[in-house]
């Protein structure tokens, strides 16, 4: 029996902080991504969601480092300026899956731990569904598995408080009311939770940085996905984190999200909290990642 009186061993600490911004290549498309926090840490990828940017997860991940993880934030098709191309069929949801597997393979990471919020969970349960292998575990926030998804619209109020995915769809008119100041998108972006400080932002990274034609291309490319690879189960370890205020997405996606985890899995209900977890519960939402790709 070890002497109580005599101190174990030192826990080993987090290697020194880093940050510098990296580039792939796809094709034509050139990518920039966030790597920051220990450089010798286990990797965790984060994937934003619309109409966000990599500044979504600035509130998160400093809770990662300090806990020794290392992440890659990838500014994603459609917003990075050199990666924004024409036409929908550019932005299926396959592409947006392949962008992912580049970052992984410009890192050098045969597999990484992947976290994604609103759009950027949908990437991340299709990462994970077709590419286990290169998924250590998936942490995906608000947006549930796309089967259970699929489900709610026909089963509960999810496709009411979806409308305005038809709306995306139309030509010109969507650009012309989201690159307008105030008025209804803002007007409805406060109304998700956003605080003005995030509607600043998203002016200024979004509007200004000319990346709304490229958010809304991943909407308008749903006509073109494959169902079966989008609604695929998943077979890697999985924390769902939803919260009970967020008016674009109900209970019913969440609750049938367990159906389609063939793994280990966690809900987390955060209770109060709107839309914009990563903004609004950072630290809680960080020991969740932590307690997934830790445990």
């Amino acid at each position: 029996m070890a002497d109580p009186t005599v101190p174990g061993p030192t826990p080993p600490r987090p290697g020194p902080a880093t940050s510098r911004e990296i580039t792939f290549s796809r094709g034509r498309l050139r990518f920039r991504a966030i790597d920051s926090g220990p450089a010798d840490g286990a990797v965790v990828v984060l994937l934003h969601g619309f109409p966000q940017r990599t500044s979504s997860w600035d509130a998160v991940a400093p809770h990662l480092h300090a806990a020794g993880f290392r992440t890659l934030v990838l500014d994603q098709r459609g917003y990075c300026s050199t990666a924004r191309p024409a036409g929908r069929r550019a932005y299926r949801l396959s592409e947006l899956v392949g962008d992912v597997l580049g970052l992984l393979d410009s890192a050098d990471l045969s597999a990484a731990h992947v976290v994604g919020h609103d759009w950027g969970a949908a990437v991340a349960w299709a990462v994970a569904a077709g590419h286990p292998d290169r998924v250590l575990s998936l942490t995906a926030v608000s947006v549930p598995h796309l089967a259970a998804f699929r489900q709610a619209m026909l089963r509960s109020d999810q496709l009411l408080r979806s409308w305005y995915i038809g709306l995306f769809q139309l030509p010109w008119l969507p650009e012309r009311l989201l690159r307008s100041r105030g008025g209804l998108p803002e007007r409805a972006l406060a109304g998700m939770g956003m605080t003005p400080e995030m509607i600043a932002r998203y002016r200024s990274e979004v509007v200004g940085d000319g990346a709304v034609s490229g958010g809304l291309g991943w909407y308008r490319a749903l006509p073109f996905a494959s169902p079966g690879k989008a609604t695929a189960r998943v077979r890697v370890p999985t924390t769902f984190v939803w919260s009970d205020h967020d008016p674009a997405l109900g209970r019913g996606g969440a609750e049938r999200t367990a159906r389609f985890v063939d793994a280990d899995y966690r809900f987390v209900e955060m209770a109060g909290a709107s839309h914009w977890i990563p903004e609004e519960r950072p630290e809680e939402l960080a020991r969740e990642i932590v307690a997934r790709a830790g445990g």
